[in-house]
C-alpha cells in the first residue's frame, strides 16, 4: 500500500531522469520528463521563447504528451525544471509537480492527484459515514432534549453540540463527495473543470472522458472487490492517458449506425466510428480489435452531407 505523500515526489526537480512508478505490469517503459543536461544548458542560455520551445519539443517528440499551453506551447515547469505530462500541475504549496493534479487539500495537508485520489474519495467516503452514524445515535436522545426527558444539565448541551456538528459536517462532506464523484464519472480535475486541457484540436474538457464505466475503473481499478479497501488499484502510470478522438460529451455522443463507415482523410481503409483513440493503458485492454468493415454503398440525398469528422490524437 502506499503511503499518504509518497506518490508525489515522483516529480520532484531533480538533475536525473524521473522515476515513474508503475502500477500495471504490464507497463515497462519508463518515460525521461527531464531536459538532458546539455539540452537543459541550452534552454537556460537561450532568451528567445521561440528557440526555447524548439528545444522543449525536440525533447518531447519521444513523450507521450498530447496537452499543450494554451498558446500551443510545450508545457515545461521552471521550478522543476521538466516537462510537464498530461493533467500534471506544479503546486505552489508543496512546491513539485503532482501526477493528475485535482487539488491541494489543506484539510489534510497534502496535494490530491493520480496515487492518492481513490484514498481521498475513499476519506470522505468513510467521513461520510462516520458522520451519519453518530448523527444517527445521538438523534434519540437529541429528540429527549427538547422533550425535556434527560435530565443531566452538563449532558444536554454535549449531545446539542455532537448532533449539529456531525449534521453539519454530514452536508459539507455530502456536497464534497458528491461534486468529486461528478468528476470521477466525467474523468476531470478540479483544474480541469475551470481550465480545460488544450489538445491539438482545441480545448476540451471532456478530452480524457471514456465514459463513464471506463472512467470509473480508471480512478478504483478493474477488480470491484477492491474498490473500498484503502488500497491502490488506480490504472495507468500517472503520465499517459487514453483520450477521446472527437470533441463530444459522452452523454450526447451520437454515432453513425455501421452502415455509415467513416473515412480518414487520404486513406482508402475504413475508420472506425468509435471515439476512442488506441491506447496501450489496460483501462481499453478489454475492448476488442477494431474490424474493420466491408465497402458498403450509401444513398446520399442531395444537399445533404452525412459523415464523421474524427481527428487522431498522437
Amino acid at each position: 500500500m502506499r503511503s499518504w505523500r509518497q506518490p508525489f515526489a515522483t516529480l520532484a526537480g531533480s538533475k536525473k531522469a524521473i522515476g515513474i512508478r508503475h502500477d500495471a505490469s504490464d507497463l515497462s517503459e519508463v518515460f525521461d520528463f527531464c531536459l538532458s543536461e546539455a539540452d537543459k544548458e541550452q534552454y537556460e542560455k537561450e532568451e528567445r521563447p521561440e528557440f526555447q520551445q524548439e528545444i522543449l519539443r525536440r525533447a518531447a517528440k519521444d513523450l507521450p504528451i498530447c496537452t499543450t499551453t494554451a498558446s500551443r506551447a510545450i508545457r515545461y515547469c521552471d521550478r522543476c525544471q521538466l516537462i510537464k505530462p498530461d493533467r500534471c500541475h506544479h503546486c505552489s504549496a508543496c512546491d513539485i509537480c503532482v501526477l493528475k493534479m485535482d487539488h491541494h487539500c489543506p484539510w489534510v495537508n497534502n496535494c490530491v492527484g493520480f496515487s492518492n485520489y481513490k484514498f481521498f474519495l475513499l476519506f470522505l467516503m468513510y467521513s461520510l459515514l462516520y458522520c451519519l452514524f453518530v448523527a444517527a445515535t445521538v438523534l434519540q436522545y437529541f429528540i429527549k432534549f427538547w422533550t425535556k426527558e434527560l435530565t443531566d444539565a452538563y449532558a444536554k448541551y454535549h449531545i446539542l453540540c455532537l448532533f449539529f456538528v456531525a449534521a453539519i459536517a454530514f452536508i459539507g462532506i455530502q456536497w464534497l463527495f458528491s461534486y468529486h464523484c461528478w468528476l470521477v464519472g466525467k474523468n476531470r480535475s478540479t483544474i480541469e473543470t475551470f481550465r480545460a486541457p488544450m489538445f491539438r484540436n482545441g480545448p476540451d474538457k471532456n478530452g480524457f472522458s471514456l465514459g463513464y464505466g471506463k472512467n470509473l475503473r480508471e480512478v478504483f481499478g478493474d477488480e470491484k472487490k477492491y474498490w473500498l479497501l484503502p488500497i491502490f488499484t488506480s490504472l495507468g502510470d500517472g503520465c499517459n492517458f487514453p483520450t477521446r478522438l472527437v470533441i463530444m460529451d459522452p452523454e450526447q455522443l451520437t454515432v453513425s449506425s455501421q452502415n455509415e463507415p467513416a473515412k480518414s482523410s487520404g486513406a482508402s481503409q475504413p475508420f472506425p466510428p468509435r471515439p476512442l483513440s488506441e491506447s496501450q493503458n489496460r483501462l481499453l485492454a478489454s475492448d476488442g480489435q477494431w474490424v474493420e468493415s466491408g465497402p458498403e454503398e450509401e444513398n446520399v440525398k442531395s444537399g445533404t452531407k452525412k459523415h464523421l469528422i474524427v481527428s487522431l490524437e498522437s
